[in-house]
């Protein structure tokens, strides 16, 4: 019988019982149990955190019967059941701090309503200190204390500093009583996004372990490529046989659109599993985790910063202090980028201790470059769309002078912004159209050994490369010798098509016209 697929379900035992695909991660919750006992993890949204939550509560409550047949089943002789309090942060929007108040509240009653509650006292640290020792006392065991999603009040209010603070502070002091009950719990586990910094949220767990870059734990959330190919075996055949590909050719394809993820210096390739298990679900390749919405915190960075996308496509270098570090002091978006997803580890040299940073896929690339266009271009989304459309049709076609003018037309209808545009704001926008264009083979920033070429599309029967020149910087005609003379071109002489025969190649000259800014002259030259 074939499996079921768990979109949008997060809990294990549902999962469990229903006979959905379950990655199997018991090996590593059992390390946790044994290794040590605070644990923090960040993890980008919809990465699994939340069903990881779960599989800790259902194992620290004992029930034995769901781990049939997984790791653990071998792992843990002693199934002890011990009371566990929940605290689920993602429940809410949190636009004011009541709403904050308002979620502590109803689950501190749940637990009284459980376990009793002792004081008529309304501060939610004693009413949580109350409950962990009532919980203690009716079962005889120490207390789990399991947390998911901290951070979402604070990731709402990120850019309303007065809310943040007040968001912080209750935060703060619900979490204060903790040190002091240590002989009273079992296990700490707490999960988010981002790192806050622990004096400002957890000043009194001291003992707090980060497992957030550990190597160890690198596979804790998501799907490593060893797992995806053994574990979910039968999902890719069918969806080969469903889109009339072999097996390596769709392993190729969800590893182009989905994989990329490093949270370690030597972490394997993790892949979304939102995504995945979207694709193969519906046997289709979709940007799926960035169709469920850019968070409002990421798109004020965007905002607030000169956003050099080109940068994150080829890589940025970085200490660890530029990129891990509490997102509250954002003096620049990148640790707000990488600890959302939107960036990720893809190298690191350990001599010099320095990592390299890039967006991990193409669904991320092509994801934020779509929601950069309102930012460089037109103001809705669905402007820019349309315009990708024509372009696309047009280049299918193989009518490059139609390409070529509608470019013209949409670089002539972006607002002017005297203050913000400047050369690098049309190298960005040109940079950001060819992103866009999915529907072929587009390199961007091409390397070659003599240097970069700007852009080069490769459709089923042409390869068309692309060199641009702001006018003050050179001609149309200075382009196309640039072309000859870098030998950009030679890379793609043996380019064939589907039958097999040389694919047509063209060397696109382009001029800027920076004064109407718009394309100016250009030249088209088959080779």
């Amino acid at each position: 019988m074939a499996r079921k697929f768990p979109i949008g379900i997060q809990t294990f035992s549902e999962i469990r019982k229903m006979n959905a695909i379950y990655v199997d991660k018991t090996a590593l919750v059992h390390k946790l149990a044994e290794d040590g006992k605070v644990y923090f993890l960040a993890r980008p949204r919809r990465f699994g955190k939340s069903l990881l939550i779960s599989t800790l509560d259902d194992y620290f409550s004992g029930r034995k019967e769901l781990f049939t047949g997984l790791a653990m089943e071998k792992l843990e002789t002693e199934w002890k059941k011990h009371p566990v309090l929940r605290f689920d942060f993602s429940r809410s929007k949190y636009t004011s701090l009541n709403v904050l108040q308002t979620q502590l509240n109803s689950m501190l009653s749940e637990y009284e309503s459980i376990y009793g509650k002792k004081t008529d006292d309304t501060l939610p640290s004693v009413r949580l200190q109350n409950v962990i020792l009532a919980a203690e006392q009716k079962f005889g065991e120490k207390v789990v204390f399991l947390v998911d999603e901290y951070d979402a009040p604070l990731l709402d209010t990120l850019v309303d500093k007065e809310t943040f603070e007040a968001m912080r502070q209750t935060l703060r002091d619900f979490y204060s009583p903790l040190k002091s009950l240590d002989p009273h719990l079992r296990f700490i586990f707490i999960t988010g996004i981002t790192k806050f910094s622990q004096l400002s949220i957890f000043s009194e767990l001291n003992n707090l372990k980060i497992i957030s870059m550990l190597d160890e734990y690198a596979t804790l959330c998501g799907i490593s490529e060893e797992e995806l190919h053994t574990q979910m075996k039968p999902e890719i055949e069918a969806m080969a046989q469903a889109i009339n590909k072999n097996f390596e050719q769709v392993c190729e394809a969800l590893k182009k659109k989905y994989d990329g993820y490093h949270f370690s210096k030597k972490s394997p390739d993790i892949y979304n599993p939102f995504s995945v298990m979207q694709a193969l679900q519906d046997k289709d390749l979709t940007n799926y985790w960035f169709e469920t919405g850019t968070p409002a915190y990421l798109i004020e960075q965007i905002r607030n910063y000169n956003i050099d996308p080109e940068t994150f496509a080829r890589g940025i270098e970085a200490t660890v202090e530029m990129f891990n570090v509490p997102a509250e002091s954002n003096a620049n978006p990148i640790p707000v980028l990488y600890q959302s997803g939107y960036l990720t580890i893809k190298d690191y040299d350990p001599e010099l201790n320095i990592y390299t940073l890039a967006y991990p896929n193409d669904e991320v690339t092509v994801g934020f470059s779509k929601c950069l266009m309102p930012y460089y271009a037109l103001p809705t989304i669905a402007q820019n769309d349309s315009f990708q459309i024509r372009l696309v049709k047009a280049l299918h076609a193989g009518n490059i002078e139609e390409a070529l003018l509608q470019m013209r037309a949409f670089f002539s209808s972006i607002p002017y912004d005297a203050e913000h545009q400047d050369e690098n704001h049309y190298k960005f926008v040109f940079w950001l159209i060819f992103r866009l264009l999915t529907e072929f083979n587009v390199k961007t920033e091409e390397r070659s050994a003599a240097g970069r070429s700007d852009a080069v599309v490769e459709t089923k029967n042409s390869v068309y490369l692309f060199e641009f020149k702001l006018d003050k910087n050179g001609s149309a005609d200075d382009a196309l010798k640039q072309i000859d003379n870098k030998g950009y071109l030679i890379p793609y002489t043996a380019s064939l098509d589907a039958n097999g025969n040389p694919k047509k190649l063209f060397k696109i000259g382009v001029s800027f016209d920076a004064e109407r800014r718009t394309l100016g002259e250009w030249k088209v030259t088959e080779t």
